[in-house]
């Protein structure tokens, strides 16, 4: 399994990112995908979840209305579209199933 993150950078708050996670090594569209973020000094938390079809998602609260997770199946690629972005969303961002984690990408939001 090799799980790879990228589109993380600085943001100004208000900002939009949209992070991919590109997949191999694992039948990708039957497993659901997760994305999780640590910040320095804080335990690292589930942000989305989306099921094997993208048929169902789920969000922390703090980032719902804000973020959107969705998968592509045939690129074995899913997404993280970020909007509104708050200096409280920096974090490096990880994505993650079967109990893989990928190397993560930094998201700066500041001014």
């Amino acid at each position: 399994v090799q799980l790879v993150e990228s589109g993380g950078g600085l943001v100004q708050p208000g900002g939009s990112l949209r992070l991919s996670c590109a997949a191999s090594g694992f039948t990708f569209s039957i497993y659901a995908m997760n994305w999780f973020r640590q910040a320095p000094g804080k335990e690292r938390e589930l942000v989305a979840f989306i099921s094997s079809s993208g048929a169902y998602t789920h969000y922390a609260d703090s980032v719902k209305g804000r973020f959107t997770i969705s998968r592509d199946n045939a690129k074995n690629t899913v997404y993280l579209q970020m909007n509104s972005l708050k200096v409280e969303d920096t974090a490096v961002y990880f994505c993650n199933t079967l109990g893989h984690w990928g190397q993560g990408t930094q998201v700066t939001v500041s001014s």
